[in-house]
């Protein structure tokens, strides 16, 4: 018998997708998940994997070089596999590429000018290492690389993060994302 099969039938009887909002830190991942959510026309449920990492302790320890948990990715995708399963689900990381193709259904990058993001890593505090660092994966567009290494180029979109406009025209853009899929996978 082929599991594999089987849980890829389970994935295609979901009432509702899978969508991942990724991008280098500070470009908006948070806050446009949390409004895709509190807009979307079907329930959806925002899954802030850096946060639910630190809660379930799904990490080695914390690197105090870079200011952040060595992440233990089984545990992760062990921990998410049932939440995902369902479907109604936005994963909101700096990274996608752990994620298994057969669970998602759209990757939303968003990209940010780097002065812009520096500015935001420096509000929030960064180490100077860690803001050039992430500055440094956004200009060489790190994530929508490893994005599009890793899922069908239909599934992949970029979009710029970098003003309030930005931002509402980037969760209208997924909510009309949500309504084609709405009508493609929902019919009777």
């Amino acid at each position: 018998m082929d599991t594999d099969s089987s849980n890829d039938d389970d994935l295609q009887q979901r009432n509702a997708p899978v969508i991942v909002i990724t991008g280098t830190p500070g470009t908006g991942k948070s806050t446009t998940a949390a409004l895709l959510v509190e807009q979307s026309p079907i329930p959806l449920r925002h899954v802030n994997v850096g946060d639910l990492v630190k809660l379930q302790g799904l990490h080695e320890g914390f690197d105090e070089e870079w200011q952040s948990y060595t992440v233990d990715e089984d545990k992760v995708l062990d921990e998410l596999e049932s939440l995902v399963a369902p479907g109604g689900v936005v994963l909101d990381w700096h990274t996608c590429d752990i994620f298994p193709e057969r669970w998602v259904d759209l990757v939303v990058v968003l990209r940010c000018d780097h002065a812009v993001l520096w500015d935001r890593l420096e509000k929030r505090n960064y180490p100077l290492k860690k803001i050039q660092e992430n500055n440094t994966a956004e200009i060489m567009q790190t994530v929508l690389d490893e994005a599009r290494e890793s899922y069908a180029a239909e599934i992949v979109v970029e979009l710029k993060s970098e003003t309030t406009e930005d931002l509402e025209n980037n969760v209208s853009r997924i909510l009309q994302w949500i309504e084609a899929w709405k009508r493609d996978n929902l019919s009777s």
